[in-house]
Formats: structure tokens, sequence, C-alpha cells
């Protein structure tokens, strides 16, 4: 029974460990998990309260009717990025789709069915600074799982790039990349594909925490990309010509009654 038992006591020894991460010296300080998780599930306990308690329940009984989102959100999986960064009611207004380097060809299920299945008018790609995929695509990455290689290696950059570059130029990509799939419904009036980056950095030096919209539709000038209204008019799918009505056949008149025969 001991022998049993002795091997399982290691094991348990070994998961109950506290994990360890480096000082400022770089000596091995021990980190205790657990109290990391357990202060991050009362956390989630009190804010979840908070959020009930300050919306009625109206609110709940519309959300519970169904879902119909103005816009196919497609950002980056990274922590430092959220809905209400942009928008202060995410609720049933955004359909989000998260992944490495806010790219659509490894979610490619999912933005299709916010496009064509949720009918959104709208197909945001949300990059943003600091981004860790677009350093990676930089540098080199084969020591990276196999399943995070597959991904990464779909962004398509120049290594040149510094990262907020590399950002903006992955986040055309994505946009050329939208146009060419969903072309049918952008020619038709049917969806806007736009392209944006979430400066919490100020790496471009307008404002840390700045939305920046940088493409819709694949027009990247900034002076006309700040004027929507008139962008959008230019966008506007022109209505087919109406065909000339035609003109009334003049009818022929009517033959003589042929004279009668003489018997």
């Amino acid at each position: 029974m001991n022998r049993l038992f002795l091997p399982l006591l290691i094991a348990l020894l070994a998961l109950t460990r506290p994990a360890c991460a480096l000082d400022a010296h770089g000596h091995e300080a021990a980190v205790d998990q657990s109290a990391i998780i357990v202060a991050f599930l009362n956390n989630l306990k009190a804010d979840n309260s908070v959020y009930m308690s300050s919306r009625k329940i109206e609110f709940f009984a519309a959300l519970s009717k169904g879902q119909t989102p103005v816009a196919t959100v497609v950002t980056c999986s990274d922590s430092r990025v959220q809905a209400n960064m942009f928008d202060r009611s995410p609720e049933g207004d955004l359909f989000t789709v998260r992944n490495i380097g806010n790219q659509m060809a490894t979610a490619e299920g999912s933005v299709e069915y916010g496009v064509h299945h949720l009918h959104t008018p709208v197909l945001l790609f949300i990059g943003h600074s600091r981004c860790g995929a677009i350093a990676a695509v930089s540098g080199n990455y084969s020591k990276e799982s196999a399943a995070i290689r597959r991904e990464l290696d779909t962004i398509t950059i120049s290594k040149d790039l510094n990262n907020i570059d590399g950002v903006k130029a992955n986040v055309h990509n994505q946009v050329t990349g939208a146009r060419l799939k969903f072309a049918e419904e952008i020619g038709a009036g049917r969806l806007l594909v736009i392209g944006a980056v979430m400066d919490f950095a100020d790496d471009l030096h307008q404002g840390a925490g700045k939305l920046h919209i940088v493409n819709i539709n694949g027009e990247t000038d900034p002076a006309k990309l700040e004027n929507v209204s008139a962008l959008l008019a230019k966008l506007k799918p022109k209505a087919a010509p109406e065909a000339a009505p035609k003109k009334p056949v003049a009818s022929k008149p009517a033959a003589a009654p042929a004279a009668a025969a003489h018997h």
C-alpha cells in the first residue's frame, strides 16, 4: 500500500509546489499561484455582482431574445485589448473573434458567420501597439510549438518594419483579404470593412489609448478617412440605370374587307 501511496504523494507535492519566478537579482522567488487564483475568482464574483446590479432586468431580457450585432470584430487575443476600450456597451453590438494577430485566416469560419449569418454591416479588424504576434513574425519563431507556428505563418509582413508599422501593415493585409472574400457583400453595399489600431502605448504619438481608423474598404488616406460621411457616399453602390421606356408599337390599320364574290 505504501509503495502505491508514495508516488501519488510525490505527484501531489509537485502540483502544490509554488511556482517560481525570477526576482530583480535573477534569483528564484516563490509565487503563490493559489493566492493569485483565489483573488482572481473573488474579483470575478465581485465585479459580476456590480455588473448585475447596475443593469435592469429589461436589459438582460432584451439580450435573451437573440443577437443583432452591428459589427463583426476581429481583434488580437492580447489581454491588454478589450472591447470596453472602444465600446462602453458591447453587449449585443459586437460579434467578437479573437486570435493571435487579429487575422482572418485562422478564424475564417467565425468571421464568415458574423457576415453571412448575423449580417453585420461592419467587419472591423483591430491591431494594437506592442503586439507580440507581430514581434514574433518579425523575428525567428521556429522554436514555438507547431500550433503557434501555424497561426504565425499566416501573418505576412516585411521583417524590416518596426512593431507599430508591422501592426498597421498586418491590419491593411486583413482588410485586403476580407475585401476579396466578401466582394459581393461590399459591392452590394451590405458590408463595410474597416481596419483600426488600438494604441495604448502612444506609439503613434496621438494619445495613449486612442483607436486609430487606418483603412476603410481599402482607403488609407488619413485626410479622407476623417470625413467618413463623404467616404461612405463615395463607396455607396450606384443604382443601375433604368432602361428607357419602350416606344409603343403603332398598330397596323385593319385590312379592308375582301369584296363579296359574285354569284
